[in-house]
Formats: structure tokens, sequence, C-alpha cells
């Protein structure tokens, strides 16, 4: 059965639209910390075959940190998160800071745990947006550099 014409039962609904996940920065903070350590207390655990007897061993591996792991976490979509970080509560560059914070977190341990070999390099440096481009043109090699300058 339909409501009736002319209903207003939407002036008794308690709040409209969907309440917000981190009333400050320092919740979103919180948060964030938690799924760092999470991740820290949950490694994955790889299988290894061992000795002559061949004997299956689980051996724990580091779990890289991901925005997508953190929304999961947060239970948000990462659209979510983006919608989040670029329109974030009026009077509060807080938030900004703290996202930036987080995104770079991230960034870091995923960059030095492919580079001490905890991660899969080439899968990390196409996910962190790094590449190894080499285009030859008339004879000339075109190498790409990254922010700093270097060779990548």
């Amino acid at each position: 059965m339909a409501a009736p014409k002319g209903n207003q039962f939407w002036k008794i609904r308690s709040r409209h639209g969907r309440t917000k996940l981190f009333e400050t920065p320092e919740l979103l903070w919180e948060a964030a910390t938690e799924y760092f350590e999470w991740c820290e207390a949950n490694p994955w655990n790889k299988t290894e075959f061992k000795g002559s007897e061949v004997e299956r061993v689980l051996v724990p591996t580091e779990r890289p940190y991901t925005l997508t792991g953190l929304c999961i976490y947060l239970d948000c979509s990462s659209s979510y998160f983006r919608a989040f970080k670029s329109d974030p509560p009026k009077d509060s560059e807080d938030f900004l800071t703290i996202i930036d914070r987080i995104e770079e977190i991230i960034y870091t341990q995923k960059y030095e745990g492919a580079v001490v070999g905890a991660f899969n390099a080439n899968i990390i440096a196409r996910d962190l947006g790094l590449a190894d481009k080499k285009e030859m043109t008339g004879g000339l090699t075109v190498v790409a550099m990254d922010a700093t300058d270097e060779k990548i």
C-alpha cells in the first residue's frame, strides 16, 4: 500500500542522509592507527615446503597497508573516502592533514616493504605509480625519472 498523497512523514525523521563516519580528525586518525595495528597483528601466512620429508610450513609475512583495506576496515567505500578528502567538513583543514598523513604512511610502508623484499617490487611499483619506462625514438633512449630526478 502506498503512502497517502500529501503525507509529510519525512518531517518526523530524526536525521537526513548518512551520518558522518568521523566527527573529528582525531577520530579518523585513531581509526587509521587501529587499522595499521590490525595489519601488524594479522600477517599473511605463506605456505612453504621444507625438509627432506617435505613438511608444509606456514610462514607469517608482513601485510601491506592499502587504502582499500583501510576503507574496508572503516566500513566505507574508497569513493566515499575520496569524496571526503575532496570536500572535507568546513573549517577543518585538520582532516586534510590527517588524510595526507594516512596516505603517506600507506605509501611509505609499501615502498619500503618492496625495497627490502617483503613485498613483490613489481606489483608495488605499479600500485604506487612508479615506472621504469624506456622508449626508443630514432636511436635516442628516453628514461623516465621520478619526482626526485633519480632514475627509477
